[in-house]
């Protein structure tokens, strides 16, 4: 007999896996000129946001599925603004990248995310630098270097749109612990898009207007309704699967499907897509980016159990650990509900993976395991 929770944790992760890996393939096979044609990556994001706010808002204010929190005009302008701002810029970036550039490319490009979040966690004064992260962020670098020099199809425009969409992606991240944690808000999926998701359309509709406005008025593309709709569903599907996760599973969990859907990833794109094609040289350089990767998981784990049970001993350590992953995760998916929680985080801002095709990611208290694996946009 399958235990029914085990199941329902399995499934979960599943479902995360296909809608993470599905939302990329098809995100890739909208905007790229050899397959359906709408090379106007701002436009496809506006529609993503555009969605996730108009639903958002029906659960908020119509059903009333969930409340909004205590949002001032000095919160909102100096906190979801910025926040928005960047964003946005990371989802123009990011999705700007499919144009130039192959998915199995962009997910080996991902693995940077830990080294951008590290920089910027540590300039605005959230992290310190220690040695022995700064040897596996080294090794990641390394690894990204070695798999871009044997890229078959290497695009620099490609390249520094992604990169530069990171970055922006990792000043979110951090802006978002030392603005709205600080601030004690408490945002779940449904709020973070509530508050978030039109300030980010109003964002990207600036670029839009001077970017690709006329660019859709010569081309005179049609806009099939079905394509564009069941695109933004599946996005928004993502990102509630995301905060399904985050409350069955810890921080091991979560990392070994993320590096598993990646893995995955890059072998369907390169069948799907057939110019995606993949070298020894990536392959290593992208072996080498993930050791790092999981070195770096292993010392942050470590970090969050230590924070969590300092004061007792050895052996009532060895009898506890076993649960810290579990509890973890239990006080992530109360803390949407419960403004007294203590965040279990260690203080320190996420720092893995990001899925550049997630709308928003949870809560903006999500803890340093949650956030670190499985962070926002829709890519």
């Amino acid at each position: 007999m399958i235990n029914k929770s085990l199941f329902l944790t399995y499934l979960y992760l599943l479902i995360y896996i296909l809608l993470s890996s599905g939302v990329i393939l098809y995100n890739k096979w909208v905007l790229s000129p050899k397959y359906f044609n709408f090379p106007f990556p701002i436009t496809l994001t506006m529609i993503h946001m555009g969605f996730s706010g108009a639903v958002s808002f029906l659960l908020v204010r119509v059903f009333k599925v969930v409340a909004p929190v205590k949002m001032t005009i000095e919160i909102y302008a100096t906190c979801v603004v910025p926040i928005s701002a960047f964003f946005a810029s990371s989802l123009w970036f990011g999705n700007t990248a499919y144009l130039h550039i192959s998915v199995a490319f962009i997910q080996m490009l991902k693995a940077l995310m830990p080294v951008a979040t590290l920089i910027m966690a540590v300039l605005c004064g959230t992290d310190k630098l220690r040695w022995d992260v700064f040897l596996n962020m080294l090794l990641v670098s390394v690894g990204v270097v070695i798999s871009s020099y044997g890229e078959i199809h290497f695009n620099v425009v490609g390249t520094l749109y992604q990169v530069t969409g990171i970055f922006a992606e990792a000043l979110r991240l951090v802006l978002t612990q030392v603005l709205l944690q600080k601030k004690g808000l408490n945002l779940n999926p449904i709020t973070s898009l509530y508050y978030i998701a039109p300030c980010s359309f109003a964002f990207l509709f600036v670029p839009w207007y001077f970017l690709e406005k006329t660019g859709m008025e010569v081309s005179q593309i049609q806009f099939n309704f079905w394509i564009f709709f069941s695109n933004a569903v599946c996005a928004l599907a993502l990102n509630f699967s995301i905060f399904l996760v985050i409350g069955r599973t810890g921080a091991v969990t979560i990392r070994v499907a993320g590096v598993l859907k990646d893995w995955i990833l890059i072998a369907l794109s390169t069948v799907i897509f057939p110019e995606s094609a993949i070298t020894g040289l990536n392959i290593i350089g992208y072996a080498i980016a993930l050791c790092g990767v999981v070195m770096y998981n292993y010392i942050k784990v470590k970090d969050v159990k230590a924070s969590q049970i300092p004061a007792d001993s050895i052996p009532e350590r060895m009898t506890k650990d076993w649960r810290v992953e579990k509890k973890s995760s239990n006080n992530i998916y109360a803390a949407a509900d419960n403004n007294n929680d203590e965040d279990i985080s260690s203080g320190k801002v996420s720092d893995m993976n990001v899925d550049e095709e997630v709308p928003l990611m949870a809560s903006s208290r999500l803890s340093h395991i949650g956030r670190s694996q499985l962070s926002s946009r829709d890519a």
